[in-house]
């Protein structure tokens, strides 16, 4: 079974399955009953068109899934709660986890297909023990590994991705050459479920504005932000404090969540609250166990960063902190760190402080 998105990628993957000899089927997994006020950009009723199109063209069996309880308790309930507690969460790892290859991949099994498929640009191999290993995508510019360090390794044993070993742009070109109806469709970018709809614009539907003062280095006022949950570590624009006259911009730097205090500087002050050496992560998840040293491995701060060494020292309560081989910038509490040895995922963890 596959997870089609309604997207070029998934269809792709399906495709690939059926030249493959298998049995394919597809499933959509409705997270909205409705098109709400605040989700009118949501493209849910573009994404299962085109996925029921992709499967007529294919001729494979069709079926959307609601989800809407479970996402909503899951994926939403967890976003939403983050942000309140001045986190930055990830809602595209966590659906990955708890949806992906939870429910629509127990959904597979329980229809009795013999595996689950998603259009990830990643790669899985199984070693002698049958334990799943997953690879980083063959495109660099597309791997996806990264939205995979906090699934399970049980999740993983029945997972294949069609597309990992190809380029983006191949992708593309068998779906036009094959006549796929979305074949031109464009990528969808943001959060998972928002589509274009803007974070705060969602955020504000839950959590109400909650204004403080923004503080610069040196301590001075400069602002009044209208809540702490509308901005992240690293953000640059619009914390709706001017520029100075070197037309300098400030960037977020930290969040004092006692005082309700946004904390921002120039680039030329930002070094020391901006860049980490060390972190604390928790609720790590190993996939895997690295062949060589514990201690030495490497590792994404976030997706789209290259790897990058790292030593680590684990605690009796089950947290390790990381220390950096080199400064780490703008790192977020909530965010997720994945470890890697070589092109291999071992998994990831939470961060929890930054020091």
């Amino acid at each position: 079974m596959v997870a089609l998105s309604g997207g070029v990628d998934s269809a792709v993957a399906a495709l690939k399955l059926l030249q493959q000899g298998h049995q394919v089927g597809a499933v959509y997994a409705r997270t909205w009953l409705k098109d709400d006020d605040f989700l009118a950009e949501c493209p849910a009723k573009e994404d299962i068109e085109n996925a029921s199109a992709v499967s007529k063209h294919l001729g494979i069996p069709f079926t959307i899934l609601s989800v809407v309880k479970e996402y909503r308790q899951k994926i939403v309930d967890y976003l939403v709660a983050g942000y309140r507690q001045g986190l930055t969460p990830n809602p595209d790892i966590m659906c990955n986890r708890e949806m992906k290859f939870g429910i629509l991949r127990d959904h597979a099994i329980a229809q009795g297909y013999d595996g689950f498929a998603t259009g990830h640009y990643c790669q899985i191999e199984r070693n002698d023990q049958g334990v799943p290993i997953v690879l980083e995508g063959a495109d660099p510019n597309k791997d996806q590994s990264y939205f995979l360090a906090m699934v399970l390794s049980d999740q993983l044993k029945n997972a294949y991705f069609p597309i990992g070993t190809m380029e983006k742009s191949n992708v593309r070109a068998i779906a036009r050459t094959e006549g796929l109806p979305n074949a031109d469709r464009k990528d969808s970018q943001g959060i998972c479920f928002l589509g274009k709809t803007n974070i705060n614009q969602f955020l504000s539907e839950f959590i109400p504005d909650h204004p403080g003062p923004i503080v610069n280095h040196q301590n001075k006022v400069v602002g009044e932000h209208r809540g702490l949950h509308q901005y992240t570590i690293g953000q640059r624009k619009g914390i709706g404090v001017p520029s100075n006259t070197d037309h300098q911009a400030y960037v977020v730097v930290g969040k004092d969540l006692t005082n309700h205090i946004l904390k921002v500087a120039f680039d030329e002050h930002r070094e020391n609250a901006l860049f980490t050496e060390r972190v604390l992560l928790r609720d790590l998840n190993w996939q895997a166990q690295p062949s060589r040293n514990h201690k030495f491995l490497h590792a994404k701060v976030r997706y789209r960063d290259a790897a990058t060494p790292i030593e680590t020292i684990s605690h009796p309560d089950g947290t390790v902190e990381v220390i950096f081989r080199e400064k780490q910038r703008a790192i977020a509490r909530g965010q997720v760190l994945a470890f890697y040895e070589s092109n291999q995922l071992l998994g990831g963890g939470f961060y929890e402080k930054i020091y």
